[in-house]
């Protein structure tokens, strides 16, 4: 399955260091947050990567183009114009990168990825949020019910959507966060079936309004409950709180081997 991140938007409330690179390349221990995503999915076995990108997206591009020159030792012969790259590892991933344009909202860029995913389901995330979701776990859910969407939900006071759901996991309505809130929000982490694309109309359609909220009027929504860790990236608290687990070597994120 390939997995699809969302990587395009503002950051617009990090903009202490989105104003700079997209908030999916602010760093973590010295790597992209999109980075140790990518590097979670790939010890599932996930490694073939649609990114959507938007805004700054050279920026993306110039980190893959150049990933050696960022994970190795590297030796400049300036006299020979030569360079050599010493202990570098590959990683097994494949990686498409997708300008889906600077004000495409969620739905609009996943519309524009649709040729590069096929008739088949995918996994989707967002470029900003780290988990310990058991991603074998929420695929067999996925696959056992048979519905569209499947999201990752969890109980944490985010701005996220909010979740109404059946006992049977069926989400039946899905809506904006209120301050008041203390339900269950979409942590990303999905798995979405390519009917999915029905769902989506342009460039301005938002994914988690029109279409999630007839995904659950239609029954098409499922909820894979995880009540392990999760942290999204959408301040700078935020930041600062995953490099401070980084640096403590006791990120829960971190399931691969240095």
């Amino acid at each position: 399955m390939k997995v699809v991140i969302l990587a395009g938007g503002l950051g617009t409330r990090i903009s202490e260091e989105s104003h700079l690179k997209p908030k999916p390349m602010i760093e973590i221990g010295g790597r992209p947050i999109m980075w140790h995503i990518m590097k979670y999915y790939s010890e599932y076995g996930f490694h073939d990567f649609v990114i959507c990108l938007g805004y700054k997206q050279y920026v993306v591009k110039e980190f893959f183009a150049d990933y050696f020159l960022h994970t190795s030792d590297v030796t400049f012969d300036l006299a020979h114009n030569k360079m050599e790259v010493h202990n570098n590892y590959s990683e097994p991933w494949k990686v498409t990168l997708v300008d889906t344009g600077l004000n495409t909202m969620t739905g609009g860029r996943i519309k524009r990825i649709q040729p590069y995913i096929g008739d088949e389901p995918f996994l989707l995330t967002y470029g900003d949020g780290v988990s310990t979701v058991d991603l074998d776990k929420l695929v067999k859910f996925h696959r056992s019910h048979g519905r569209i969407a499947t999201i990752t939900t969890v109980n944490i006071g985010q701005m996220k959507g909010v979740l109404d759901i059946a006992p049977d996991n069926t989400i039946l309505s899905f809506r904006e966060k209120e301050d008041d809130d203390g339900a269950l929000i979409n942590g990303g982490f999905m798995v979405m079936n390519p009917q999915i694309f029905d769902y989506l109309e342009n460039d301005a359609t938002v994914f988690e309004k029109e279409p999630m909220q007839r995904l659950a009027a239609e029954g098409e929504l499922k909820s894979f409950y995880h009540s392990g860790f999760w942290q999204c990236m959408d301040t700078q608290r935020e930041m600062n709180k995953l490099e401070t687990l980084w640096q403590s070597g006791n990120a829960p994120w971190k399931i691969w081997k240095d």
